[in-house]
């Protein structure tokens, strides 16, 4: 493997008005780095998001996953032998939301795309330690950690109540575990940044899309207000895609606590991010934070009293990322990312076990 080689993580950026269109674009500026991760999968999973049954705003218009249909069923040059919609909702069954949503419109289209609630499928067992040293098990569906299917994330930009905003990999992250066993992740606000950074670990490979054409902002990620917005993002990174997308809502990405974790252990370098597209500056507004945003930058608080070594003056340096490694071989039970793209659970396994880390049990494929 070659370390010298410089990895290029681009963000698309269009303007959009129309969900479908706008993702189709977006993946289509992409399209060489999507097809790079697509070359070694043969199944395609296609995770929205459904934080609510109910509330249409919280959930990724059905539109946008249609317009990812039509991109990797009609764009991509890649046959997939399975593709798969599927998502773990917080409240009720995945089919409540198919149908409150409009999601059968899907099958109507592409009668192969098969509508799945995640929790049907077969449990695997993440073991993370915590920042106390306490092991916590994560149950999350199969699927969301098998390197044979390509994971792709589209949602809405939404503030949050716990993690300031919840984008692609919060999606991906906290849709994959198991309903009824999500309250595991939560165990404050230090806590949940930290366990969304290191599940995100085992998902691989990914692609991100935010579907910017209408977000929700104030007292997200259910009862927050329509923002109109107009701007559509992907990457076949969506770390580096929430870092640019995070942004380009007005907050600094160093707020975020799982991004900043995700850039300590080497998952996102903004130097590494290339924007193309419409620039980044003409498509930045503000979203309106949530009303506990104070509260939820607590995170910073609890890590200085935990007396681990700080990202230096600016979050998430290369210092940084030798310093969670170092603690990380001492138990801590830090994981650490030494690239973004590595296409297969056994060379992330072989890799932690050549740094001695301990913190997360390797997990075997899913059949």
């Amino acid at each position: 493997m070659d370390h010298s080689r410089k990895v290029v993580h681009r963000v698309s950026i269009v303007k959009s008005r129309d969900h479908a269109l706008g993702v189709r674009e977006a993946l289509d500026a992409v399209k060489p780095d999507v097809t790079a991760l697509s070359l070694d999968v043969k199944k395609l999973l296609i995770k929205p998001n459904f934080v609510s049954t109910e509330v249409p705003l919280s959930a990724t218009p059905v539109e946008a996953v249609i317009g990812t249909l039509d991109f990797f069923l009609n764009d991509c040059d890649h046959d997939f032998s399975e593709v798969i919609v599927a998502e773990s909702p917080a409240d009720r069954p995945f089919q409540y939301g198919v149908r409150n949503f409009g999601y059968d419109e899907i099958k109507k289209r592409y009668p192969r795309v098969e509508l799945v609630d995640l929790d049907s499928f077969e449990e695997k067992e993440i073991t993370l330690d915590d920042l106390k040293g306490e092991k916590v098990e994560i149950p999350v569906a199969a699927p969301v950690i098998d390197p044979d299917f390509l994971k792709v994330s589209p949602t809405r930009p939404k503030t949050h109540d716990t993690v300031v905003v919840t984008l692609s990999v919060k999606n991906l992250v906290m849709g994959a575990i198991k309903r009824g066993y999500k309250w595991r992740m939560h165990r404050g606000y230090l806590a949940i940044n930290f366990n969304i950074a290191k599940v995100m670990n085992w998902i691989r490979p990914a692609v991100g899309i935010i579907d910017g054409v209408e977000g929700m902002e104030g007292n997200g990620p259910v009862g927050g207000k329509r923002k109109p917005w107009g701007a559509v993002f992907a990457s076949a990174s969506p770390p580096a895609l929430d870092w640019v997308v995070t942004r380009a809502m007005g907050f600094s990405p160093e707020s975020v606590g799982y991004l900043y974790f995700m850039r300590c252990l080497g998952m996102i370098d903004e130097n590494d991010i290339q924007v193309i597209g419409e620039p980044l500056s003409e498509i930045t507004t503000r979203f309106l934070p949530h009303e506990s945003y104070a509260e939820q930058l607590s995170w910073k608080e609890e890590l200085k009293r935990l007396s681990l070594p700080p990202c230096s003056e600016e979050a998430g340096s290369a210092d940084q990322g030798r310093d969670l490694l170092e603690l990380a071989k001492r138990g801590r039970g830090y994981t650490v990312c030494a690239e973004q793209a590595i296409p297969s659970s056994d060379r992330f396994t072989t890799l932690l076990s050549l740094l001695g880390l301990s913190g997360s049990r390797p997990l075997s494929r899913a059949r």
